[in-house]
C-alpha cells in the first residue's frame, strides 16, 4: 500500500512530539530562554523570539494533531461498523452514524439512553438474581464484610 509523504511526514512528527523526551528538551528550551533574559535585559526581541517560536510550533501542531485525529477516528469508525455488521444481532441501521446531522443523532442518542436506563432498573432490581450483578450486592460482596 502506497502512502503519501504527508502521511509518513505527519505520523512521524506526531510520534515524535508525544515523547517525553520531546516534551523534556522544551522544558529545557524555555528555561534556557528564560536564563538568558539578564543576557538580553529582558528586551522586547528577547520576549518575540519566545513569542513567535511557540506561535509558529503551535499553529503547524494544531494541522498536525488534526490530521492525526481525523485518520484515528476514519479508523476507530471502520472497525467499529464492522463489528456492528458482525455481530447478528445488532442493528445495521447503526453503521456510519457519524455521517447524520444532530437531529437524527438525538433521536438514535434517546433510545439509547432509554435502553441504558432500563437496564440500570433491571440491574437495580436484580436482588435475587444470581447472575446479574446488583448494585447492592456489589457494595457488599461475600466474604468482605460491611463496608
Amino acid at each position: 500500500m502506497k502512502t503519501s509523504w504527508f502521511l509518513k511526514f505527519s505520523s512521524t512528527l506526531a510520534q515524535a512530539a508525544g515523547r517525553a523526551s520531546t516534551f523534556v528538551i522544551a522544558v529545557v528550551l524555555v528555561i534556557v530562554w528564560a536564563a538568558s533574559g539578564p543576557l538580553f535585559h529582558f528586551s522586547d526581541t528577547w520576549q518575540l523570539v519566545i513569542n513567535t517560536s511557540t506561535t509558529i510550533v503551535t499553529f503547524l501542531m494544531v494541522f498536525l494533531i488534526q490530521n492525526t485525529q481525523n485518520r484515528d477516528t476514519a479508523a476507530m469508525q471502520i472497525k467499529l461498523d464492522e463489528l456492528i455488521r458482525a455481530i447478528d444481532k445488532a442493528h445495521n441501521a447503526l453503521l456510519d452514524l457519524e455521517e447524520l446531522d444532530e437531529k437524527e443523532l438525538t433521536v438514535f442518542r434517546k433510545r439509547y439512553e432509554k435502553l441504558a436506563q432500563d437496564a440500570r432498573d433491571d440491574l437495580r432490581s436484580a436482588s435475587s438474581d444470581i447472575d446479574m450483578p446488583s448494585f447492592e450486592r456489589e457494595r457488599n460482596l461475600p466474604g468482605e464484610g460491611k463496608r
